[in-house]
């Protein structure tokens, strides 16, 4: 028994080494290197949820300069008070400039008058590259009965949330979300998925999770090779939702060496 220990032991061992020595392999940089540069320095927001500065920010509460409609036409909803509010009946708004890999912040409102239920109520959605979607829903507590995986911060029909975060309608909600692009071959074969790490009003609901392909109402269709960077698109589902605070930052590839990046 006792020699079983050691040779499990040395076995483990061997392998960290291997581990550690990859991981060596990929960097040029020696532990406790003093010439190894600093990463740059980025300057939070001055409160929570504020953009920080390497930010682009997408929507300030002043105007919708950085929008379009899903056409390419000037916006069609409403700003005031700080928000935008979707006006039913006028389709999805996308971004000007296309984004990949990155991490977006989003605030967002339901509507504290809506008498409607299941879907139907302060529906609307966040999608990344304007083909996965972060669900929006009024699910405060469960007390609007749907299905798990068309709930708010739902990954929709997909993944639910790993617990239920919501706030009640009328109060502001924030989704934070690290957002990983799928990599494609140069004959368009899936090299790896695109992924998502979310958290809903600071609650993590999705740990790097892996998407099955693009979002859709019905059947799961596979990955189909697309841009490495498209805009973010906001869902139009004719109900009275409102965003605030809209800011996104572009990632460098996952894995990559800070210092590599440092200004």
């Amino acid at each position: 028994m006792k020699r079983t220990v050691i040779a499990v032991a040395l076995v483990a061992l061997v392998a960290s080494s291997i581990v550690y020595a990859a991981q060596q392999a990929r960097s040029k940089w020696k532990r406790g290197d003093g010439s190894r540069p600093m990463p740059r320095v980025v300057t939070p927001g001055k409160h929570l949820g504020d953009a920080p500065s390497d930010a682009v920010v997408l929507f300030d509460g002043t105007d919708m300069s950085q929008w379009v409609t899903d056409k390419g036409e000037p916006p069609r909803w409403t700003v005031k008070d700080g928000y935008m509010q979707v006006v039913p009946k006028t389709g999805y708004h996308r971004t000007k400039r296309s984004f990949g890999d990155c991490q977006l912040h989003v605030e967002w409102s339901a509507d504290p008058t809506s008498t409607k239920t299941g879907q139907g109520r302060s529906n609307s959605g966040v999608f990344l590259m304007g083909i996965y979607e972060m669900q929006v829903l009024d699910n405060y507590a469960n007390q609007n009965k749907t299905y798990a995986d068309g709930m708010a911060g739902g990954i929709y029909k997909q993944k639910p949330p790993d617990v239920n975060a919501a706030r009640p309608a009328g109060q502001w909600q924030s989704y934070d979300i690290v957002f990983r692009a799928p990599r494609f071959s140069a004959d368009g074969k899936l090299l790896s998925p695109a992924t998502i790490t979310a958290f809903v009003n600071g609650v993590l609901v999705h740990d790097n999770f892996e998407l099955w392909g693009p979002t859709t109402h019905k059947a799961q269709p596979p990955y189909r090779k697309h841009a490495d960077k498209l805009p973010l698109k906001l869902q139009d589902h004719g109900d009275k939702v409102r965003f605030r605070n809209i800011w996104v930052r572009e990632l460098p590839p996952r894995g990559s060496d800070p210092s590599d990046h440092a200004e």
